[in-house]
């Protein structure tokens, strides 16, 4: 999302996960086990690198050969290009920062707090840490999603920029318009649930949400070690509907039928240095949303999302809500109801906090150009750059 935003000010070559010749199928992205590099334009001023490593590339000893060859890889491909970087940016602490020539800015993005969540990952957090160290070392420029990401950076002697995750808010310009999921067959009140489902949320919530009197729809992957019998019970009873994974095109459906949205996350220290994209999603659409308590929920600073880590008091807050929008859509939410300028309210929340008013802060902090590529208007940002 910021890499299509950031298209106003550059064109981007976006460097996807590296695939090996025995990398799974269902991650291999579309490209072919030959251990080859990929490059091909995926969208408007973004040409996608899908970038070729050794079998067993996460190992140790293998690993170290990664950067190398995804380095050279990115090398090609702008030589394909005929360009050369403005500014490189990394994140994912793969080592991909500095020995890019005179002149080009490095940038260290941090999405989530990597170190936190390396258990999560299943790799070891010694190695993580290396990787960060050297990543904090080596940028020009340091940005971090979250305050507790940021200050333990500062902590490290890094001068870091706060770069919260953003929202795209015009798919949900015309919501009202927009045709309901079909293969929804929940009765209202919904709570819904979008995004990952993995032990970053917090299970007991959604049951007692249930429990509460509010069905329950769940959008996104589910990690199978994720409390696969809790699990499996919670989607067997008939108030709960689990969709899987859908493509981001078609979250306006789900939401549309949603009437109460929920972040329901663990208290655990890599999601308090995580900034959930859920929270502005449900804004963006409008709806009513009950978050745990995470220092990324403080610090959008509003009364459009309630907050509350209680389990009894999140069921409760999250059915209030969904019975109060049951009942504003059945009494209308015309342009002068108070449900309805409640509903713009959300909307003109989330709009100040989109992606494209974070890649104005990007593109002014990387000194990426003072023209807007894509219009021609002066924006402000820096020297030029491409």
């Amino acid at each position: 999302m910021l890499a299509t935003a950031l298209t106003r000010y550059a064109d981007i070559l976006w460097v996807d996960l590296p695939v090996s010749p025995i990398t799974r199928s269902s991650t291999r992205y579309g490209t072919g086990r030959i251990p080859m590099p990929r490059l091909r334009p995926v969208a408007d001023n973004i040409t996608a690198l899908f970038p070729a490593v050794l079998p067993f590339h996460s190992r140790p000893g293998i690993r170290r050969t990664s950067p190398i060859l995804v380095r050279s890889q990115i090398s090609w491909a702008l030589r394909r290009l005929g360009r050369r970087p403005d500014a490189v940016l990394d994140a994912r602490l793969g080592r991909m920062l500095g020995g890019w020539g005179d002149g080009v800015t490095d940038v260290l993005y941090g999405t989530d707090d990597f170190v936190a969540g390396a258990a999560l990952m299943g790799i070891s957090a010694a190695r993580v840490r290396a990787d960060e160290r050297y990543s904090l070392d080596a940028a020009d420029l340091v940005m971090a999603v979250s305050e507790p990401l940021r200050d333990r950076w500062q902590a490290l002697g890094a001068d870091v920029l706060l770069v919260p995750n953003g929202v795209r808010t015009e798919p949900y310009a015309d919501l009202d318009r927009v045709a309901p999921a079909p293969d929804v067959r929940l009765p209202r009140p919904i709570a819904g649930v979008v995004g990952q489902l993995s032990a970053r949320i917090d299970i007991a919530l959604l049951e007692a949400v249930v429990a509460g009197g509010c069905s329950l729809l769940l959008v996104g992957p589910c990690d199978p070690r994720w409390e696969p019998e809790r699990f499996a019970r919670l989607c067997a009873r008939p108030e709960v509907q689990w969709v899987g994974f859908q493509p981001y095109e078609s979250l306006p459906s789900y939401l549309g039928v949603i009437d109460v949205g929920l972040t329901p996350y663990v208290d655990s220290e890599f999601n308090r240095a995580s900034f959930p994209l859920k929270t502005l999603e449900y804004l963006a659409a409008g709806l009513p949303t009950v978050s745990t308590d995470l220092p990324a929920t403080r610090w959008l600073n509003t009364d459009l999302v309630r907050i509350t880590s209680d389990v009894g008091e999140f069921a409760k807050t999250a059915a209030a809500l969904g019975h109060e929008r049951l009942a504003d859509q059945r009494s209308g939410e015309g342009a002068g109801s108070a449900a309805g300028s409640l509903v713009r309210a959300r909307r003109s929340f989330a709009e100040q906090h989109s992606w494209p008013a974070r890649a104005e802060v990007v593109a002014r902090a990387m000194k990426l150009s003072t023209v807007d590529i894509t219009t021609g208007a002066e924006t402000g940002a820096g020297v030029g750059g491409q």
